[in-house]
């Protein structure tokens, strides 16, 4: 494939981008596979929560600093996947709103894998509430950090594309050629 800029396809995607994108959206999934179905060898386990906001509910019940560590926890779970899935996609130039919906979609079936998964490990139960912090983590990361690093991304092939073209910012003249003057 030929390139429009040097680094950029004519798709608009990054390919170096890519592929830190994928290995470290990779990296991330084993780790967190890694921490969350691990057996946990407890006395008995708790029954699974359907009811949305109840395991939030008792964990502000514990008092601010407590449940806020505990809320962070769940929403840090799976947020970098909201830099890191729009990285592993590699486009500069892309809609901001399919972006976040894609990107949100792919860490709520990321979370709801994760929590069927561990159904099956000891000791780890389904938690509704889970899946709702690791999606607004996802959600927030994605708002905090990508439409700013693919403006960052965008400006910096703007910059680019005139050097190479030597307009430095200014529309090129076009020399006027035939019979009107």
């Amino acid at each position: 494939m030929t390139d429009v800029l040097p680094g950029v396809r004519r798709d608009g995607s990054l390919p170096k981008v890519r592929a830190v994108g994928l290995v470290l959206a990779a990296v991330h999934l084993a780790l967190v596979g890694w921490l969350m179905l691990r057996p946990q060898y407890v006395p008995w386990v708790d029954a699974p929560n359907l009811r949305p906001f109840a395991t939030i509910r008792s964990d502000l019940a514990m008092g601010p600093a407590e449940a806020a560590g505990r809320i962070a926890s769940g929403m840090a779970l799976l947020a970098p996947l909201g830099v890191l899935l729009p990285m592993a996609g590699g486009r500069v130039r892309v809609s901001a709103t399919g972006s976040f919906a894609r990107t949100v979609f792919a860490g709520l079936m990321f979370s709801l894998a994760l929590e069927f998964v561990q159904t099956g490990v000891p000791g780890q139960i389904f938690d509704v509430d889970a899946l709702l912090l690791n999606t607004a983590g996802v959600a927030l990361a994605h708002l905090a950090v990508v439409p700013a690093a693919r403006a960052w991304a965008h400006r910096r092939s703007v910059r680019r594309q005139d050097r190479l073209t030597g307009t430095q910012g200014r529309t090129p003249r076009i020399p006027r050629v035939g019979i009107a003057p």
